[in-house]
């Protein structure tokens, strides 16, 4: 009997999880859906400043998809602006360089060479309206012929994104590289 019980208890802990919706906002409203987590073991200190930098090298083969890598850093800002951090305390930047050179472009350059708009570029930019920088590799922009002035208004040239990676890190940022 006891272990029909824990079956119950389990698969009812499984259904209710089902039943829940991962949700966007408050901060970046039309991308980075995440779960809510009710009980937490291990609290946040919503008064901690949140100082991250993502490594953005990889991109989907398919020009119509949108870059996963991209939409993290919304679901970081979401997933703590849902947990009481404010958006001051989380200093977002985004090193984008090798593949994903072409997610950071324009509808118009990208329509030219893939035939189709940019579907991270919406995305982009809603995070930087929401303060966060994407700063583009400069060795990536030539050795991949993704010139700046192809890039969405906004997105900054760096000299590598070695350079801005430890640049970033000596400044507190910490990297988040998946």
């Amino acid at each position: 009997m006891k272990k029909v019980l824990i079956i119950l208890a389990s698969c009812g802990a499984v259904w209710g999880s089902l039943a829940q919706e991962k949700k966007a906002g408050p901060i970046i409203q039309d991308y980075g859906k995440v779960w809510e987590i009710g009980h937490q073991e291990y609290k946040i200190r919503p008064n901690s400043v949140f100082k991250v930098v993502f490594d953005i090298m990889d991109s989907p083969e398919d020009v119509q998809q949108r870059n996963a890598s991209i939409e993290t850093a919304a679901r970081f800002l979401n997933m703590h602006g849902q947990n009481g951090v404010s958006p001051e305390r989380m200093k977002v930047a985004l090193v984008v360089h090798n593949k994903a050179s072409k997610d950071i472009i324009t509808d118009s350059a990208y329509q030219k060479r893939f035939g189709t708009n940019n579907p991270n570029a919406k995305m982009v930019q809603q995070l930087m309206d929401a303060g966060v920088e994407f700063i583009f590799c400069g060795q990536s922009s030539l050795s991949r012929d993704f010139p700046k002035e192809e890039t969405i208004a906004g997105v900054q040239l760096s000299l590598s994104a070695m350079t801005a990676l430890i640049q970033l890190q000596n400044e507190g940022y910490r990297l988040i590289k998946f």
